[in-house]
């Protein structure tokens, strides 16, 4: 594209769009930068979603959102499948769920039939146990090698154990069936990059829980025969546990009880939306206020980790939003990536490592659609996060505006940084002032800096962040801007730079090309929309 092109094409839109702007609120905001120090860091492969096990007749408020989405059932030989995970050139996927602790693995001696699932009232979430057959493995493993999936593995921890008052499982876990899935998954060159022992087992449970002590034995256990087993192997999977819901002196006894070095990275689930029917969901996803509360168990498990085991990492091992499959025309729609990218931004700050998203498909928050697989909008949200942000997470500050949220992370790949803009408003477009920390002389008493009165100075202000590595020739950023189709929230298609993100006419995922603005001109994010502005220049010696 030619610079010079796209700078007047820019001009252009800014002067075509101006009675629209000018019908808006217009707010100014500065954002400073700290390039000098990363506050905290993610890995490579954060971006992570999930494949569950529930069958097509799991059903929430009469609806059954899951068809055949399941590990059991999933077409792999759907084209648009393989498609949407090659866009992110290894995609993290985690195998698990709530059935997890219910399957029974089709290799070695076996304790219990090996049956596929069926409904049955007394059973856990009122299914009867299930099977993997391995057959079904060697084609997953298949898929997964030909399209470059990062593998995480849910056992069974109910596995010998059986039921004791309301939802505590008591006896020894039988690590038998897991010791055979693993054996043969080393015969075969599977690569497993972790395993994960159970799901949803912490504090009280959901459906079923596990002490922590008898949990920390188990880890022992499974760590043990895990070592083991790979002892000639070149790959050497992490071992993740708890894949529950956080509970701070149940984690803390956990780490303390498996030890030093067992547990690689502590997962927990996050469903901070309420249930997928809650009238309330819209209004929570839309208030950044209420959004911001789930940073406390952020913080308290980054604590808890650094107390008790500071060998570990955090991962959220599972987050659909909304539980009991997600809310319809609202977990499936532009809105849902409010929530989804702040809470990709603020797990970020608090070190976690990986994001898993309940689900790549199936159910209503699934990033694929359950029936054609076709990219729902946070799948763009995701893919763009993905390759846009880098491991590197700095500090950042913003003005007094509640409705407008940003991140920032060291690019992915290249120099320079990116951040994320979130603008909660539905009526304010905010015209950005960027600022360098290394360019700002704060006060000696430490006040924030004083607020532009002036729109016009704003705008002159936003070239303050390259720093001194500023380049003679013309300096550009890039954006890539997010909004709803026709302005509907609830719409599911995305639009990005004014064009809505589709298949090709050859069924191919979209390229997300940015669009090129000259520093010199002023950087507005417009109300009910969501920015990736990548800042090559930007002077950042903590990414070097």
């Amino acid at each position: 594209m030619d610079l010079t092109l796209g700078f007047r094409l820019t001009l252009f839109l800014a002067f075509v769009s101006l009675p629209v702007i000018l019908a808006q609120d217009i707010g100014t905001a500065k954002i400073l930068v700290d390039g000098t120090k990363r506050v905290a860091e993610i890995d490579d492969n954060f971006i992570c979603a999930t494949i569950d096990w529930w069958p097509r007749d799991k059903c929430d408020y009469n609806q059954c959102p899951w068809g055949n989405t399941s590990v059991i059932n999933l077409d792999l030989s759907h084209p648009l499948l393989a498609k949407a995970i090659q866009a992110f050139n290894h995609l993290r996927i985690r195998i698990g769920g709530s059935l997890q602790d219910q399957v029974v693995y089709n290799v070695g001696n076996l304790r219990y039939p090996c049956h596929p699932f069926r409904k049955m009232k007394d059973g856990l979430f009122g299914f009867s146990k299930g099977c993997l057959y391995m057959r079904r493995w060697d084609a997953l493993n298949h898929f997964f090698s030909k399209t470059g999936v990062i593998v995480t593995f849910g056992l069974n921890a109910l596995y010998g154990r059986h039921k004791l008052k309301g939802n505590a499982w008591g006896g020894d876990w039988d690590s038998s069936n897991a010791r055979s899935l693993m054996n043969y998954s080393i015969s075969k060159g599977y690569q497993i990059d972790s395993w994960e022992l159970g799901n949803e087992l912490t504090g009280n449970g959901v459906g079923a829980s596990v002490g922590a002590e008898l949990y920390g034995k188990d880890l022992i256990k499974l760590k043990s025969f895990m070592n083991s087993l790979y002892k000639e192997s070149k790959l050497k999977p992490s071992l993740i546990a708890p894949g529950g819901f956080y509970d701070q002196e149940w984690f803390a006894k956990l780490l303390q009880v498996s030890g030093s070095n067992v547990v690689n990275f502590v997962t927990h689930h996050i469903y901070n939306l309420g249930a997928g029917n809650d009238p309330s969901l819209v209004k929570r996803i839309l208030d950044p206020s209420f959004l911001s509360r789930i940073s406390e168990t952020f913080n308290s498990l980054h604590q808890t980790i650094q107390h008790n085991g500071p060998w570990a990492s955090a991962w959220v091992g599972e987050s659909g939003g909304a539980f009991n499959s997600g809310g319809r025309h609202v977990s499936d729609s532009f809105m849902d990536s409010f929530w989804y990218l702040d809470q990709l931004g603020m797990a970020s700050k608090f070190n976690t490592k990986a994001y898993c998203r309940q689900t790549l498909v199936g159910g209503n928050y699934g990033l694929l659609n359950t029936a054609t697989f076709v990219p729902r909008p946070d799948y763009y949200s995701a893919l763009l996060w993905h390759r846009l942000m880098g491991k590197g997470v700095l500090a950042v500050r913003t003005g007094d505006s509640p409705h407008l949220r940003s991140y920032a992370h060291c690019s992915k790949g290249r120099a320079g940084i990116t951040l994320l803009l979130i603008n909660f408003s539905n009526q304010t477009r905010f015209v950005i002032n960027v600022e360098n920390l290394m360019n700002v002389n704060l006060p000696a008493n430490g006040r924030k800096i004083q607020s532009q009165n002036s729109f016009v100075h704003s705008v002159k202000k936003t070239v303050a962040w390259v720093g001194s590595k500023a380049s003679n020739g013309p300096l550009y950023r890039e954006e890539f801007h997010l909004t709803a189709k026709d302005g509907n929230l609830q719409s599911e298609t995305s639009v990005l730079n004014g064009v809505p993100l589709v298949l090709t006419d050859h069924g191919e995922i979209p390229k997300l090309a940015p669009v090129l603005n000259n520093v010199h001109s002023p950087l507005n994010i417009a109300p009910y929309s969501i920015a990736f502005i990548v800042l090559p220049n930007f002077d950042a010696p903590a990414c070097a």
